[in-house]
This record gives C-alpha cells, structure tokens and sequence, in this order.
C-alpha cells in the first residue's frame, strides 16, 4: 500500500497481538456462550441435513394415547406389561428394552379376565423377563459423593467392563443415587440400563451418553444395554486415552461406537417416520404380521402426551425420549454415526490461531476493503469446510470458535487502523491543504494508487489566468508591496478555485491554471469552469481598484476557459509528485488569455466550454486562428460580470450577424455601437477591421 505522511507505529502493532491472545484465551476457556453458538450451528447443519432413514433394524413398541384408550390408563398391571412382554417376545426380537422402571411393588393381586385370582404381577413380570432378552431402564440422581456405598448397591449390573488404556469413570458423568427397580426383576432382567438423558442449558437433547459412574463404578446406559444384548456380549471394551482419560470409543459386540470425551454419542436426528412406531394395543391383540419384528432391537415406551417423556431435538420438534433411544440405536447399527473426535478441539484451536494471524497481518497491512474480503472469503472457507464435513464426513467441527476468535482480532486492529488513517488524513490535508487542490488530496486519500506514475485520457476545461504587464510593473514597486499584493492575490484566486471544486494545475509566476473534472470527473465542469472564471473577474476587477484607492499600481487579469481531451496524471516522475494535464486544450486556453490583449476582453471562452453551459450571457467574439493552429475556433466573451443591459447585447448580437454574413449594413450598425460606446474596445476592433476591408467574423491572430 502506497503510504503519504506518517507511517505507522511499531507499537500499533500490540493492538492485533494483544487482541489474539485475548481471543486465543477465549477459546481455551470455552465460556457458555460459546458453547451456545457452537451447538447452534450443529443444530442448524442437523436442519439442513438431517439423518437419511435407511429403515435400520430399530423399533418402537408405542404405548400411545390409542393403546390407553383401548387398555387403560397408566400405570398398567405388571401382568399387563408381561402380556405385552410375551406378545412381543413371540415376534423374535433381538432384543427388548423397557423405557419404563418399576421401582416399587405393585401392592396387591389382580383378577384376569376370567375372574380367577392371578399370580402376583411383579412375579409375572419377573417370568416374563426370564424368557427373553429383556433389558430394564433406571435413572440416575443425585451428584456423586465419596463414600456413599448405598446407591451403588441397589444396582445389579448385568455386563462387565474391559478398560483399554485408562479408567473410563475419571471422564464420564458421574452419580451417587439412583431409582432403579425391584430387586427380583433386576434378577430376572438380562440387562439393567441408565434412562439418564443430559440435555444441554437450552433443553435440547444433542448427545446420548452411553456410560455414566455410579459410586465410581461404570455403567451402561439403556441404549447401550438394548445393543449389547442384540449383539449377545457380555461386556463392553471401553477405549480410553491413556493421558488426559476421555473415553475414545465403545466397542459393543461387534460394533465400534465413537463416543466424545465423556462416552456420550453425538445425535444425528432423522425426520419423524411412521415406520418407526408400533402400536402396543395391535401387539397385545397380535394385530401385526409375524415377521415385523424379527431379529430387531424393540424398545418399549411410551408417546402419550400425558406421561411427560418428552424431549427436544435439534430438529426443532418435540419427540418422546424411547425415541431418542432408538434414533442413537440406529445412527449406530447403520453406520451413520456423528464424530467429534477428542483431537478436534486442538486443531480448532490450531485454526483459530492460524487465522488470528493471518487477520491480523492482513489488517495492518492491506487496505481496509480487501482486508475485509480477505476476511470474509476465511470466514466463509471456514464455515465450508465445517458444512462439507458434517455433511459428507459427518465429522461435527465447529467454525463458530475460528471464526470468533478471527473477528476479534480483525475488529479492533481495523478500528485501530482506521483512527489513525484519519488522523494521517487530517495530517495530510493540514500540510498540502495550501499547496495541492483539496479535491486532488480527498481523491489522493481515497485512491492512493494514483501515485503511481501515468496517465488517463479526460475531457476537461480549463481556467488560465495572467496579470497583464505584472512582470514589468513589479521591477518598479518595492519588493515587499510587490510579493504582499502578489500573495493576496493569488491566495484568493486560488480559493476561489477550490470553491467551485477546481483542481490546481500550475503557478507561473503570477500565472493561474485550473482545470475541473480531473482527477475526479465532474459531469458540469464546462459551466463549474465559467462560474469560476466569472467570478475571478469580478474579485480581480475588485482588487485592482481597491488598490488604485490605496495608490498602488496593479494590473487588469486577463482569463481564457476553454474545454477538450487530455491526458491527466502524475507526469512528475519517481521523485516528484506533479499531478496536471497535457494537451492542446491546455495551451489554447493560455492562448485565450492572451487573445484579450488584442481583442479588448478580458474573459474568452470557447465555444466548447459553452456547450456546457446553458443559459450563459456572452457575445460572441468570432473565429480566432490562434498562434499555432490551422483552424480556427468560435470564441465569445462572458457578459455576466460586466453589467452590460440585455438590450446592448442584443444590439451587439444583430450588428455582429450582420458583419459575419458580410452584409454591408454592418457597418453603419458597428459605427452606431461605437458612438454609443466609446470604451467598448471589441466593438471599436470589428468597426477597425470593417474600415480596413474585411466584412467578416475570421480573425487571425498568430502571435502568442
């Protein structure tokens, strides 16, 4: 980047450093927040994306608002539920589990059907268990508490565990207490499972834990017992990293489950299907085909509202907790199981870290619009890379916490950079204001490039401005009075200039040269250029006779405008900053302003520059053949600052019309004008040359 004035400081540097170290701090805590925005973002990937259901070998025995109608309401009989047992049972499952816990007895004997006295239900319940593969849920309370032995021993576990690497209770979520059931259905139950679900703050239930402590002993949770039991194993292999203790993965029979650190698998949430559901009444009443269930993991649970097993999904929808069972069984029976390995937090952080610096050097060293779509294009690439891998990886990264931690460092340093790029821009204006056009400085400021040496083809007009006979008048006044009237003079000129958003060109002595629509390109630069020129007329007229009164000799300004293509630039070279045009446009409107001498004006404009001025009061001069050309061009003379009447115009107007068509009344019209304005020194030029011969509007004027 092209710098002009002060550089930055070394020290602006600590505002980037100190803001990723902050940042970098801020990842590595991990606040709420954070955590917030984390699971909002895989919330919105599981929208956009949800789990594809591939009719996976899961089931859900559904006791729902129908089957309390036509059965009854809950609680039902133990006997009940052991009918319900047998019936599905009969349907060759895999496995059953029971999302439903029995913690106390029943209480009293019922009559079936037939009106006979029946077993005790808790004991029918217990048979029922002892002829299938049947595992019960408990839950799970209570924070942990060293020393407390109770708890633990209410829990009969049914599978053993193999630790690989470390001790899998140090990482999982830990328990003292829980509610389990009766001790003889525990007994008669194959397995024994954790119905604990651990929502986060907003409710919303994202992962399933598959282990848990209690009383620093592992044990399963439903969903793993209903897998271990489909599969036939006996115990589970926990994979446990050696250093930090988080639970790598959960080997159950023949299925590996990749679990995060605190053994809980990350939930890949399908759409509600039909299919997933039966009906418990059309079991009991053996309404559905035989093979419907076979060789499948069946859970039993319940949908009707009334029973508050309620839960929230990243989906947005409420669904019933046996649910959220079975979709974990069925992400990992189908293989379709989310990942956030242990080693992504690290590269997460590595990524933040990299992008942090990356932002920051950017920042302070780049200009502030392609900083930012440098900025954007990392957030975006991050934001993809995260989408693409959830998406065809199902690998759960997280660009909420680069991306943070990038816009922490991009913010202050750009905010930083901008208060002292408006501090050097104040600099600069404060510096160059008196010598550079401020226009030419805004457009420096905003485009920096245009230090670069070259150029650019532009149609402009162009004021030039001379004190006729100055040099020779100054070798008579002291030098003093000569430099003070000179500087007062200029100096209001050129403000002059600069109010109608002209663009210095160049000084020359006590020469003026002011060109519009460079280097910012004004579409009114023609009538910008004669207002402008008007009203240096009028402040020269008023200055030279403010210092006639104070017995100082000055001289009358002559002004040419004139309007054409030119090439604009900075044509100065390497070392020198000289930002001007060069053209023919130039010239000629230095060759206007010394066509007054010989016409009796002070202010030509071309007719070039008059195209662009509609409205404007002039009259017109003729064709000049300036010194150097081969054409001639129409040239006129402002009025608006003279005074003269519309009527004196008009008659001027007739008489020249007259003169140009070579009609010999023009004459006599030049000589009326003429008495009737001796000082009119344009008027007394026609009559001269009407005298001399020549009836026409061409004029050649050939010295310069």
């Amino acid at each position: 980047m092209a710098e002009i004035g002060l550089r930055m400081p070394r020290r602006a540097w600590l505002v980037p450093i100190g803001a990723m170290l902050a940042a970098m701090a801020l990842i590595l805590q991990d606040p709420v927040p954070l955590r917030v925005a984390r699971n909002a973002v895989f919330d919105q990937f599981q929208r956009w994306h949800p789990r594809p259901y591939l009719a996976p070998p899961v089931r859900i025995i559904d006791i729902d608002e129908e089957s309390l109608r036509r059965i009854g309401q809950w609680p039902w009989s133990r006997a009940q539920v052991a009918r319900l047992l047998d019936a599905t049972r009969q349907l060759e499952p895999a496995s059953i589990s029971l999302d439903i816990m029995f913690p106390e007895p029943e209480g009293q004997t019922r009559a079936d059907a037939g009106g006979r006295a029946s077993d005790d239900p808790d004991q029918m319940l217990a048979q029922a268990l002892r002829r299938g593969r049947v595992a019960l849920g408990a839950a799970l309370t209570g924070p942990r508490e060293a020393g407390d032995k109770t708890a633990a021993a209410l829990w009969l576990s049914k599978a053993g565990f193999i630790a690989v690497g470390g001790e899998p209770t140090r990482s999982v979520p830990a328990f003292s207490s829980s509610v389990t059931n009766l001790r003889d259905l525990q007994l008669a139950a194959a397995g024994l499972g954790a119905m604990t679900f651990m929502p986060d703050v907003d409710g919303v239930v994202r992962r399933v834990p598959l282990l848990f402590s209690l009383q620093g002993r592992p044990v399963p949770s439903l969903t793993a017992e209903a897998l271990r039991l489909a599969a036939g194993a006996d115990a589970y292999v926990v994979n446990t990293a050696a250093d930090a203790g988080g639970v790598v993965d959960l080997r159950i029979g023949t299925h590996r489950v990749d679990t995060d650190q605190t053994g809980a698998l990350w939930m890949h949430f399908a759409r509600p299907q039909a299919e997933r559901y039966m009906p418990a009444w059309q079991v009991l009443e053996g309404r559905v085909p035989p093979a419907s269930l076979r060789g499948r993991i069946v859970l039993i649970g319940t949908s009707a509202q009334g029973l508050l097993d309620l839960r929230f999904s990243p989906l947005g929808s409420v669904i019933p907790g046996v649910e959220v069972h079975a979709q974990a069984l069925e992400q990992i029976v189908s293989g379709q199981q989310l990942r956030r390995p242990g080693w992504v937090p690290a590269a997460e952080g590595i990524v933040a870290l990299i992008g942090c610096i990356a932002v920051g050097m950017v920042a302070m060293r780049v200009r502030p619009g392609r900083s930012s779509l440098l900025f954007l294009g990392l957030t975006g690439a991050i934001g993809l890379a995260a989408w693409t891998s959830f998406r065809f990886e199902r690998l759960l990264l997280d660009p909420g916490g680069p991306v943070l931690a990038m816009a922490l460092v991009f913010g202050p340093t750009m905010l930083m950079r901008h208060r002292w790029a408006e501090r050097r821009q104040r600099w600069m204006q404060t510096t160059f204001s008196r010598y550079v056009s401020p226009n030419l400085i805004n457009y420096l400021l905003a485009n920096p490039q245009a230090l670069e040496l070259g150029g650019r083809r532009q149609r402009c007009s162009f004021v030039f401005t001379d004190l006729e006979g100055f040099t020779g008048r100054m070798e008579s006044m002291d030098p003093s009075v000569a430099v003070s009237v000179l500087n007062t003079y200029l100096d209001r000129m050129i403000a002059i200039a600069f109010e109608h958003d002209g663009t210095l060109d160049r000084i020359v002595g006590d020469a003026v040269a002011i060109m519009f629509s460079a280097p910012v390109p004004q579409v009114d630069h023609e009538a910008r250029a004669l207002r402008c020129a008007l009203e240096m007329q009028a402040f020269a007229r008023e200055h030279l006779d403010t210092l006639q009164r104070q017995g100082i000799a000055f001289c009358e300004t002559r002004i040419g405008v004139h309007t054409g293509e030119v090439t604009v630039g900075n044509f100065g070279g390497a070392t020198l900053f000289d930002y001007r045009a060069l053209g023919d446009p130039v010239n000629t409107s230095a060759r206007l302003e010394g066509a007054n001498k010989f016409l009796g004006t002070s202010l030509c404009v071309s007719e070039e520059t008059l195209r662009g001025c509609p409205g404007a009061v002039t009259r017109p001069i003729g064709r000049l053949r300036l010194a150097g050309r081969s054409t001639y061009l129409m040239v006129h003379e402002a009025l608006a600052a003279d005074g003269r009447d519309a009527e004196a115009d008009a008659d001027y107007a007739r008489a020249f019309e007259l003169m140009r068509s070579g009609d010999p009344a023009a004459l006599a019209a030049f000589e009326i004008l003429a008495a009737g304005r001796p000082e009119d020194k344009l008027v007394a030029l026609h009559l001269n040359r009407m005298r001399a011969g020549r009836c026409d509007d061409a004029i050649d004027l050939m010295a310069k």
